[in-house]
């Protein structure tokens, strides 16, 4: 797999955004995640509540189930390391999109340079995809819908041919009446 594919895999939507975890950041910078924290927490003014925030509970259990159904799938050894190291008492930090740009800068490391445009390429990209899949989506509706309206004039046009056999058969029918009456007069 190769690295934007790798970071993608590892970002979440969370409130209706797209975000990394501390843990996975740590990974990515190659440091260990308490020690990225504790960067983190001496420069808690570069991470405003529109950069990071912490999980809840309930949004730290929906990622951990999925973490472990992505671990059978692709035996990452690190998620459950991280997840039974950390349990439910330390929720994890969660950085949205602008805020995991901000960990090379209190890192300044040659690493964290080139990991955090890395990171912010695997953005990039699922924008785009995500754009993608809009279009394509708004394609599928305007199909949808003329194949919908194509439906109701078709619906109608067997309705029309159904009342033309109909009547067509019922002048048959009165045809064969007609000449199978009983007749009156001279024989």
């Amino acid at each position: 797999m190769n690295k934007p594919q790798v970071i993608q895999d590892i970002i979440y939507e969370v409130r209706g955004e797209r975000i990394m975890l501390d843990y996975d950041l740590a990974k990515l910078y190659d440091v260990e995640t308490r020690i990225f924290n504790q960067a983190v927490k001496r420069n808690l003014e570069s991470f405003p509540k529109d950069f990071m925030f912490r999980l809840t509970a309930k949004e730290w259990k929906e990622i951990y189930s999925s973490q472990i159904v992505f671990n059978e799938t692709n035996s990452s050894q690190f998620v459950m390391s991280s997840i039974k190291h950390r349990g439910s008492k330390y929720l994890p930090y969660a950085f949205t999109e602008h805020g995991v740009t901000m960990p090379a800068s209190i890192l300044k490391s040659t690493k964290a340079r080139k990991m955090n445009i890395a990171i912010v390429r695997a953005f990039i990209a699922l924008k785009k995809f995500a754009n993608k899949n809009a279009a394509m989506q708004g394609l599928l509706r305007e199909l949808k819908e003329k194949i919908d309206e194509h439906d109701i004039q078709l619906s109608k046009i067997y309705e029309a041919l159904e009342n033309l056999l109909d009547e067509k058969e019922d002048e048959k029918q009165k045809q064969i009446g007609w000449q199978n009456r009983e007749r009156i007069g001279f024989k």
